[in-house]
Order: C-alpha cells, then structure tokens, then sequence
C-alpha cells in the first residue's frame, strides 16, 4: 500500500512455506491429449493439496472441468492420479495407487489388470484401439508383487479381457524401460534394460526402532551396470526381435521407428559419452548401418536427440557438434549433416510435424535461463518464436496435428501453470490454470534478477540467477548465501530448480536478509560445449572456482559482506560444498552439504563422463583429487552434514568414512542423520522437509547472522 516501507520479503516461516495444502498450489501434471486435438487431460487440485483429480480442457470453448473426485480427507492423503489417458468416446485409463483404472463415458469407474501393481507408461496406439503399459510382474505363490517391468498390451473395447505380456519376462532384473507405438499400431519398439549382471549392495540402517536392509542393485565405476537392448516386438503375435549395437555396455539416448515401420534409429554412445553413434537397422532383416557417428575424448553431456525427418527422409539429430547444440538434418548414412539452426545459444529438445515439414523445440535464444518454444521449417531459415514473450521456462505437450501445445510452464515470479499455446498464432496463449492459494498474493517474494561476469581465474564468462531481498538496499552489505549449488541450477522457473524443493528456504532466507545466488557453473547446460568440457576430469575444482567467482562479483559490486558468506547443496552440490570449505579456506563462513558425495569411487557409472574411468596411469590420483575423503584435512570452516541413511545413491557409509576423518583430525562438524531419509531428503515427507531446512536455517543464522528486517 501506499506509504507502507518494502518488507524484505516473505513473513512466513519455514514449516508455514511447506504445508500439505501449498500456498504456491498444485502443480498441473500428466498433460494427455484426445485423438482430435479438441481437448487435454490434466492433473491438479484447485486448493494447492497434494492429492490430484483428473481434470480437462476443452480448447474451442476454453472450458475447464474435474473429472473425478477420487480424493479423500481432503486431498492430502497422497499423491493422487499419476497418469491418464484419453481412451475416446468419452472413456479414459488413469493410474492410481498403482493400479489401473477405467473409466466409462457415464462417468462409471472399474478396476482393471487386478494382477499387476506398480502400472505405468499408459500409451494408446494411433488408431485409439490398443493400451499399452509397463507394470510390475504379478504375484508369487504367497500374492507377492515382484518389482520388475512387463510390457503389456489389451484391447480398449474388450473390458473382460486380460491384458497380453508382450516383452518383458519373469525377471525382475530384467525389465521394460521404455516403449513406443509404431505409427500405424502393429508394432511396438522398446528398451530392454538387463541388471543381472550388476552388483547388489546392502545398506543397512536403523528406523522404526529396528535395523532394516535396503538391498539394492548398485553399480561403480568400473563395475557391469545395466545392459540395454532395443527389442521390435509385433503386437498381433507377440514376436520380438532385438537389434544389437557394438557396444553392449554402451548408453541408449533414444530411439525410433519410421514412419513406414520398416527403420529403426539408436542413438547411442559409450559408458563415458564421448563416442556419440547413431545405427540405423532394417526392421525385417535386422542388417544395421552407422549412421552417424563422432567422438570427442573429453566431451561430457549426452544432450543428443535423434529422430525421423518428415516423409522418412534421413534423421534430424540434436548434436553439439560445432560447440553448441542445435539442429542437423542428415539424409543418408556418413553424408555430411546439413545446419538447420544456428547461434550462440543452445537447444534442449524438439519434436518433429511430418504433416507440416516443421520441427518445434525449446532454446534458450533470447536469454541462458529460458526455455522458450521456437519453430524451423526442414529448409532451414528463418526461425519463429512460438512461445509469448513473457520470460520463462516451458515444457510443451503437442496435440495430434500440432494445433496447440499444452504447457506446463512456470517462471520467477509465478509457480507453474498449465499454459495452452495456438501454434497458428504465435505468441498467443490461454491460461488454464491458477493454482497459488489467495495467501501467495499477500506475500511479499524475493527480487529475482540476473548476472554476468568473468570467471577471476580464466575469463570465461558465466551466469548467475540472484535473489535479493525486496526492499534492497544498495547502502547495506547483506549476508550471501550460495547454493543450493548443483549445475544447471540457473533456470527462469520458479524455485529456480525442481529437482529439490527449495523454492521455500530460499524465500525464506531472503525474507530473513539473506542475498541467494546459483551460478551456472562449467558442466552445465547452456553455454555451449567449450563452457561445460571445461569441467572434464575436474568435481571440485572448476565449479568451486566458478562459485568464487560469484561471490567475487557481489562482493566487488557492493552487494554482500565477504565475512557472512555460506554455501549449501546436496549430492553433487554437496561434494562441492565440502570441496568449497576444503580448498576455499575464509571464503565461505559456514556450510552445508547434504547427503554429499564425498567419494567419486563410489559414484554411479555415469559420473565417468565427468570424472573418468577408474584405470589409467593418473590413478588413483585423479578420484582422489576430486573426491572430498580426501580432501578433508583442509576444511575448518563451520561444517553441518544432513544425511538418510537409507540412501542408496550417496551411501550413507560414505558421510561415516567422511566423518571418522574430521573426528581423527579433531576437525569440529555437526552432523544431521535422517532415520530411513532416502537421497532426496529434502522430499521425503513434510515432517523431515521442515526439521532438515529449519535445522540448516538455524545454522546458517548462527555463522552468518542476518539482520532481522
């Protein structure tokens, strides 16, 4: 109101921010469309609680309306529906508890596919007349359910028949991952993932008053991890067959039939990505081609899509190929890919109109932290912005014909929204949605601006997304808190990063006086190849030094009190938290690291693209300088560990390894165990979200003592 002074920010504290009925809403979910394009099936809850209904939106009269009413004690007893289709006729399938669900034009609801749990994956073919899905195989002799994945196919309009198990087996080490329908509904391609051969690990951990065992399939570096293979399984007689690449062990990005059903595209590369191929195989014969293929030996993010140019002329491929990721079209195998895109900026994904000979994806074009939807004819040319201007990140679903877009899309300042885009008109959107709760608009939020400046050790210039407190003042040097720190963590959405739901803490941080930065440290997405290799071989060195050059920055602009900086992040960002105390002494008054990796020999296999295989004549010194065990005798900064022990990613045995150090060296932490807390820690359940952020809050407030505003 006129004449009230700014607050700097918002007034609620840390448990009000994270309550089952959220004051930021019900994110809108599983956007799925019908057959015509006429209208799109959501998931939400109109007062911010956690159980979702199934919703839908009707495009030529822009009416919405809630399907189902399944909730119970009013709505917050669970997450709700998972999954939905539009089935036609007015009949959809839906996912709930697990189990799968059909319901009738007359609104009529019945259990079907008792014998499976754990459904997921609903597809419906082209012709509406088929459903397929992924589930858990069924129960043993004692009822049972074994975890695994069967793929499985029935017949929408027969309801008394039994599904068909069509890939997949009675292993539950061998599973269907993923799966997709031929255009014309006889065939569909899937990936077979094999873990028989990986190690299985016990995690032992106290809970519930008792020890309890997470027994889990779990793989290091250097150790067999999953296998994978891309089966063609006919739908009429249930025949598979398989199509082998070179390299078994080798990664899957995606794959594809054409069009006519008679190719069949992987896009592939090895364990560490830097052979990147693409074969393309005779669905008949079997007979495989390399279709494309590059390698690059210290290339680190497998961002490459792959999929069938219109009319099955040759594949378009996302590559970074020419050191930012943009748009190829390649006709016939080994031929030099044609340039569709071009700049400075990169693209994140796309999706093909064969109808139209256009290709729709998402770029950061107009600034590093957006996600906007642009459109290119197979030409090449001129692209067109699809997307409003508004600024933000959006995640489009496409109707058949690509009419429209159904996108769930938020931005700093607005939690995410289902946005309905007309792809005739560009620029033109509808809200469909508003999910915040009256209460989000009486609050105050954070200031959320962006930053550039050289890295202080070689130039190179990075990003920064910053919070500030509203009523800022230029005058006043503020407390800096970094983090949660992970790559790719600048993103013009709300919350800044979905991964962990910190959207809370950090408003809560920046209404105590707290400044909140995340710099778009090298390894991240964005900023082209040269800017993410320069984190090859190197957790814990670059990405510290980029975090530095962050608080150099604020520091030198007047922004932030260099004695009353902290640091915080989880897993990864944990890693580099402890690194940051480590080899950063004095910069940094206080840290947090969750559930941190401090061990790279114990990281998934995947972390070799960044850190290397566990061979070669630099071992074992190259793990052991990007691995926090070792580098433990340098930290003597405030130090708190938040971990649960029942992790399976970042074993909780590795923070005990960790700690033993700091104890041996008489080196001072605080340690926060969560009992049965799992990796994600921070979204376990609502009780352990508020306890961990209050008991990280009140650290913080010790070390850096904020101004109360």
């Amino acid at each position: 109101m006129r004449g009230t002074a700014a607050v700097a920010g918002t007034t609620l504290s840390i448990d009000a921010l994270y309550q089952p009925q959220s004051i930021i809403g019900t994110t809108p979910e599983g956007f799925a469309w019908s057959a015509d394009g006429g209208r799109v099936l959501f998931l939400w809850n109109d007062e911010g609680r956690r159980f979702r209904d199934i919703w839908v939106y009707e495009v030529a009269t822009g009416r919405k309306s809630r399907l189902t009413q399944l909730g119970k004690n009013g709505g917050d007893d669970g997450a709700g529906v998972s999954q939905t289709v539009d089935l036609g006729g007015g009949r959809i399938a839906y996912v709930l508890g697990g189990g799968l669900y059909l319901r009738a034009a007359d609104g009529a609801v019945a259990a079907i596919e008792a014998g499976y749990r754990g459904v997921r994956q609903l597809a419906v073919s082209p012709d509406r007349t088929k459903l397929a899905f992924v589930a858990d195989l069924p129960g043993d002799s004692r009822g049972r359910v074994m975890p695994g994945g069967v793929l499985l196919v029935r017949d929408v309009a027969a309801a008394g028949r039994k599904a068909r198990a069509i890939a997949g087996g009675d292993d539950p080490k061998l599973y269907v991952k993923d799966f997709q329908w031929s255009r014309d509904g006889r065939a569909i391609a899937f990936d077979l993932a094999d873990d028989r051969l990986m190690p299985e690990r016990d995690i032992h951990y106290y809970a519930g008053g008792k020890l309890q065992d997470n027994r889990v399939a779990r793989a290091f570096p250097g150790d067999e991890t999953t296998r994978e293979r891309i089966g063609v399984v006919d739908v009429a007689s249930g025949r598979p067959r398989f199509y082998d690449r070179p390299d078994v062990k080798g990664l899957v990005w995606n794959y594809g039939l054409s069009g006519d059903g008679r190719r069949l595209f992987i896009n592939s590369s090895d364990l560490e990505a830097k052979d990147h191929a693409v074969d393309v195989y005779d669905v008949a014969s079997g007979a495989r081609e390399r279709f494309y293929g590059l390698r690059d030996a210290v290339h680190l993010r497998p961002d490459w899509q792959v999929e069938w140019a219109p009319d099955d002329d040759g594949l378009i491929i996302l590559t970074d190929r020419d050191g930012y990721l943009q748009l190829y079209h390649q006709k016939t195998a080994g031929a030099v890919p044609r340039q569709l895109t071009s700049g400075k900026w990169e693209i994140a994904s796309f999706s093909v109109d064969r109808d139209a000979g256009q290709i729709y994806f998402l770029a950061n074009e107009a600034q590093l932290a957006e996600r906007q939807l642009y459109r290119v004819a197979m030409a090449g040319g001129t692209m067109t912005r699809v997307s409003p201007k508004t600024p933000g990140t959006h995640e489009p679903v496409f109707s058949p014909g690509f009419s429209h877009a159904a996108s769930f899309f938020s931005n700093d300042v607005t939690p995410p929204e289902l946005l309905m885009l007309d792809l005739g008109k560009p620029g033109d959107a509808v809200a469909v949605t508003k999910s915040p709760l009256p209460g989000f608009y009486r609050q105050t939020w954070a200031r959320i601006g962006y930053m550039e400046f050289p890295s202080h050790v070689d130039g190179t210039n990075l990003v920064a997304r910053v919070s500030l407190p509203a009523n800022y003042d230029p005058a006043k040097r503020y407390p800096l808190i970094v983090g949660s720190v992970y790559s790719d963590s600048v993103r013009n959405q709300w919350g800044g990063r979905r991964a962990h739901p910190t959207w809370g803490i950090d408003q809560y941080f920046v209404g105590q006086g707290y400044i909140v930065i995340n710099v778009n440290v090298r390894g991240s997405w964005g900023q082209g190849r040269a800017h993410n290799v320069g984190q090859h071989h190197s957790y814990g060195e670059t990405d510290i030094n980029d975090l530095e050059s962050g608080v150099r920055h604020l520091v030198a602009k007047g922004y932030v009190d260099p004695k009353r900086v902290g640091i915080w992040g989880s897993s990864y960002g944990g890693l580099v938290t402890l690194m940051s105390l480590a080899k950063k002494p004095g910069v940094y008054a206080a840290g947090v690291a969750g559930a941190p990796a401090t061990n790279v020999w114990h990281a998934y296999p995947s972390e070799m693209m960044v850190a290397g295989p566990p061979t070669g004549a630099d071992m074992p010194g190259r793990y052991e300088a990007q691995s926090p065990l070792f580098q433990s005798k340098g930290i003597a900064d405030p130090l708190m560990i938040i971990h649960g022990s029942r992790d399976p990613v970042v074993l909780y045995s590795d923070t005990v390894a960790f700690t033993e150090k700091l104890i041996a060296n008489e080196q001072p932490f605080e340690l926060v165990t969560l009992p049965g807390g799992n990796h994600a820690w921070a979204s376990d359940n609502l009780a352990q979200t508020r306890f961990a952020f209050n008991k990280m809050a009140a650290f913080f407030g010790r070390y850096l003592k904020p101004e109360q505003p």
